[in-house]
C-alpha cells in the first residue's frame, strides 16, 4: 500500500492506479493481433460441389480429402494409398466402428471418387459420408416430416 510524502501529510492511497495493467493489455493484444496471421493453420483448398440435400454428419474418426489436383488428405495431412489403408486399418483394430468423412473438389473425376470409397471400403469401413456445400434452391419447398 502505498503512502502520500508531500509534507506531513500520512494519508493513505486509497485509488487504485490501473494504468499498468492497460499498459500489458495493450501490449498482448499487440503480440496477438501480429502473431494471429501465423498461428492459422494452412488449410487445403477444396471447393465442394454444391447439394440441396444432405444431412449433417457426426464427429468422423477419418477426415479425407482428395485435391482438386490428385493428391490425397488424411486430417490435413498428405499421405499415400497404401500409408491410409495402414491408418485406417490401425483405426479398425482400436474401433471397429470407423466413420470416414470424404471430401473430394467439384472438379475431380467421379471415377477417382468412387476409387477412393472403394479403397475405404475395402479396408472394412461401413460407414463414410460425403462432405457437400449445402445450398438453398429458391422455389423449392423443403419438405416436412410427419411427427
Amino acid at each position: 500500500m502505498g503512502v502520500k510524502l508531500d509534507g506531513g501529510d500520512d494519508d493513505v492511497i486509497s485509488d487504485i492506479n490501473i494504468t499498468p495493467f492497460v499498459d500489458i493489455i495493450l501490449v498482448v493484444l499487440i503480440i496477438f493481433m501480429v502473431t494471429a496471421t501465423y498461428i492459422v493453420a494452412p488449410s487445403i483448398k477444396v471447393t465442394l460441389p454444391d447439394a440441396a440435400t444432405g444431412d449433417g454428419t457426426e464427429e468422423s474418426s477419418l477426415g479425407l480429402t482428395l485435391a482438386a489436383d490428385g493428391s490425397l488428405y488424411l486430417n490435413g495431412e498428405e499421405v499415400s494409398e497404401l500409408k491410409l489403408r495402414a491408418v485406417i486399418q490401425e483405426e479398425r483394430s482400436r474401433n471397429k466402428d470407423v466413420v470416414c468423412l470424404i471430401a473430394a473438389d467439384k472438379t475431380v473425376m467421379h471415377g477417382d471418387v468412387v476409387g477412393l470409397i472403394d479403397l475405404v471400403k475395402q479396408e472394412g469401413v461401413a460407414r463414410f459420408a460425403i462432405n457437400i456445400e449445402p445450398v438453398d434452391l429458391p422455389g423449392r419447398a423443403v419438405p416436412v416430416q410427419d411427427p
